[in-house]
């Protein structure tokens, strides 16, 4: 029943990208994204769809990799900046129609990502942390390669993939993925808190993702 749920819930998740499976339809992606917000975002949506069709010929340890270089390439900016909110966690396709946004955006085009490539929501968290470097908040995904491996982390601040042991510069306070909450008290699994359609920020993300609903960024940050 677990594994029905879980598979369940990767359908759902991953709707709005399976109908990127034909040519036809990256067609109709591209052009609603290059009305929406210009040449260059389309340019880079099929980028990234292009990341997404060769990533799965690459072993897991690869598609982190690559994934995690692909949208490092984008611009840290304030949400406030970008979307005029001082809190928004915006989509992979509107992230890249920016060509900008702030640690939340980052860590959710890659979790998407590597949903999509066949990364088992059960091996990933997206991590909410305190940046000790910056002293401010921050958020990452960890990948679990087994259920009791440390975690391995992907970052925009610091891009190289390392070990959470390795990462003395995070205090890990949150996390959580598809289905569940996890309050943080060490760099390892933590303590099962409940479900994450308890963040409200994260169940408008689905929503809007499930919709394909996309917002216009208030700024034009394309290089």
């Amino acid at each position: 029943m677990r594994r029905l749920l879980a598979r369940w819930w990767m359908l759902v998740l991953l709707w709005p990208v399976l109908i990127l499976a034909t040519g036809y339809q990256l067609e109709e992606l591209a052009a609603t994204v290059r009305s929406f917000y210009g040449d260059k975002a389309e340019q880079r949506v099929r980028a990234w769809r292009q990341v997404i069709s060769d990533g799965h010929a690459l072993s897991e340890t690869e598609q982190l990799h690559s994934v995690n270089d692909f949208f490092n390439q984008m611009q840290f900016v304030d949400d406030i900046d970008v979307w005029g909110q001082k809190d928004y966690w915006a989509t992979p396709v509107e992230f890249l129609g920016a060509a900008a946004g702030d640690c939340d955006d980052f860590s959710i085009a890659k979790y998407f990502s590597l949903i999509e490539l066949g990364v088992s929501d059960e091996k990933m968290r997206l991590v909410y942390v305190k940046s000790l470097t910056y002293n401010q908040f921050h958020m990452v995904v960890a990948y679990y390669q087994t259920p009791s491996s440390v975690p391995i982390i992907l970052d925009n601040i610091n891009p190289t993939i390392l070990p959470a042991t390795q990462r003395d510069d995070l205090v890990p306070i949150y996390s959580f993925n598809g289905q569940h909450l996890w309050l943080m008290k060490e760099k390892g699994r933590g303590q099962l808190a409940g479900k994450s359609s308890r963040l409200k920020l994260w169940t408008d993300l689905q929503q809007r993702w499930r919709l394909n609903k996309l917002k216009k960024p208030i700024k034009n940050f394309d290089a």
